[in-house]
């Protein structure tokens, strides 16, 4: 997951350097006034979303299947525990209810 988010986060600084040279070189539109920075950094955002769902596709599919496997691996964790919790909770009430029934001699 780490690596993914990495590579991301690479995108987007990547994409912002190359949209601010554009900026700068003015083959795109600065910002008005002092937005220039605000701007550009919408731009990198938006580029990069449909480049890192072409080109981060692997990574992206590995980490999904990492964070489904831990859930799977919680789900029955949680439900040993509830049966371990079950058993328990049934040993007791059998023993408790063999020390209410009345004595015969």
């Amino acid at each position: 997951m780490f690596r993914y988010t990495a590579l991301r986060f690479g995108l987007i600084v990547v994409c912002f350097g190359v949209i601010w040279g554009l900026v700068e070189l003015r083959l795109l539109p600065a910002g008005l006034g002092d937005s220039n920075f605000l701007w550009v950094a919408l731009l990198a955002l938006i580029v990069s979303a449909p480049l890192s769902w072409v080109l981060l596709r692997g990574a992206r599919e590995q980490a999904a299947l990492k964070v489904s496997q831990r859930v799977e691996r919680t789900r029955l964790n949680l439900a040993a525990s509830a049966g371990q919790e079950d058993e328990a909770d049934d040993a007791a009430r059998a023993a408790a209810s063999h020390d209410t029934e009345p004595h015969t001699a």
